[in-house]
């Protein structure tokens, strides 16, 4: 059988981006459908997905009350391809930072490993249109978490990624502690405490279209305590692996 993929979108607020990005999306193979996950955008972004849902049965729309924030808003997304029982769930940012021309590369890179990550900081990624001070930022704070963590990846913060089902049915969703851009970090963070392999891949990534970052000091406060949370967390893991107690 042809294995199914689910590719979640979060929205709020993206009324200049979801009916272009959508579409680029089910375009890209035919396998993939596109769950939109609003948190009740006041500019009419949820009402723009109940439209495209009701002419492609490919696309799908999941209504949710406010903002609740990403992290809630992608295990939302987890828990509906979980229980339609989807092979392969993918993360993607809805504002083109993420290039739907990539998702090919992830069906592709995900028959080797349990979790495919599109990575701005492996060999052939990079940034486009960002100022030094945000890429400073992003590329230090992933030092930081691989440093802090043990971690094995160059862009944990990277939100477009691709699950096998398997990975996320093994999750604890209620220990997920994150909301914000940590939340990345700490999901897969907590992948590889389960022993599931994880492969990067690079991709370009480009600042949003249209439309306002959700980028804020709340955010970067969130994701440095986090990572002091999940590295201790990873002590007796790592302790196993240096004596060779744990693969």
């Amino acid at each position: 059988m042809t294995a199914r993929a689910l590719v979640l979108l979060p929205t709020y607020n993206e009324k200049d981006n979801v009916e272009k990005i959508t579409g680029m999306i089910v375009a890209a193979d035919p396998r993939i459908e596109v769950l939109i996950v609003d948190d009740n955008s006041p500019d009419g972004t949820g009402q723009i997905a109940d439209r495209l849902a009701a002419s492609n049965p490919r696309i799908k729309v999941l209504h949710r009350p406010g903002k609740q924030g990403l992290g809630r808003a992608y295990i939302a997304g987890f828990k509906y391809g979980i229980e339609q029982k989807y092979d392969y769930i993918l993360e993607m940012d809805a504002d083109f930072s993420h290039q739907p021309k990539y998702l090919a590369d992830h069906l592709k890179n995900i028959e080797t490993c349990d979790l495919s990550l599109g990575s701005r900081y492996v060999k052939g990624g990079g940034v486009e249109n960002w100022p030094k001070t945000r890429w400073a930022i992003s590329y230090f704070a992933n030092l930081y978490s691989r440093v802090i963590t043990g971690l094995p990846v160059k862009d944990a913060t990277g939100g477009f990624k691709c699950f096998r089902r398997e990975v996320l049915e093994s999750l604890e969703f209620e220990a997920v502690r994150s909301n914000g851009y940590s939340f990345q970090i700490e999901v897969s963070f907590r992948a590889w405490l389960k022993g599931f392999t994880i492969r990067e891949f690079p991709i370009i990534f480009v600042e949003r279209e249209a439309g306002h970052s959700k980028f804020s000091k709340k955010i970067i406060y969130e994701a440095v305590f986090m990572v002091i949370f999940l590295g201790i967390k990873s002590i007796p893991h790592r302790l196993k692996r240096f004596f060779g107690i744990a693969k």
